[in-house]
């Protein structure tokens, strides 16, 4: 998989010329959506198929700033995969230096809202990730 880049933008700093934390969590986003493009499973088709994936948790760790116009490299790769939860780890760099590193948790649910067991449901989404979760080792 290949990283997402992110050109940090002037209205995404504050008065001091950095990068606002809040940010951070939509690149997040930004990034997991652009996984999934990458994985042939993009929003669009998630919402086709009946499949919704709510965040259940963020949790960020700022190491170094970012300032405009800073490229913003973002790894996104799964930390763990279950029956009915996705965790997602995020490694943010510039210039090869880690700036920030990050994690999201998702539930699976259906069109009604409904608890899914993702394996059982959605068996080919669900073996594209554990797939693309066995390369790392690779």
């Amino acid at each position: 998989m290949k990283a997402y880049i992110h050109k940090v933008n002037y209205y995404e700093t504050d008065k001091m010329g950095i990068t606002h934390h809040s940010n951070y969590v939509r690149w997040m986003e930004e990034a997991r959506i652009d996984f999934l493009d990458q994985l042939g499973w993009s929003f669009i088709k998630l919402e086709e198929e009946g499949i919704a994936s709510p965040v259940m948790s963020i949790e960020c760790n700022y190491k170094k700033p970012t300032t405009f116009p800073d490229l913003v490299s973002i790894m996104v790769t799964i930390e763990k995969l279950s029956a009915v939860k996705l965790t997602f780890n995020y490694e943010f760099k510039v210039n090869d230096e880690l700036v920030f590193t990050g994690k999201s948790s998702h539930c699976f649910l259906d069109e009604k809202g409904a608890p899914v067991i993702l394996e059982k449901r959605y068996p080919k989404f669900y073996e594209d990730l554990k797939n693309i979760q066995a390369s790392y080792g690779a």
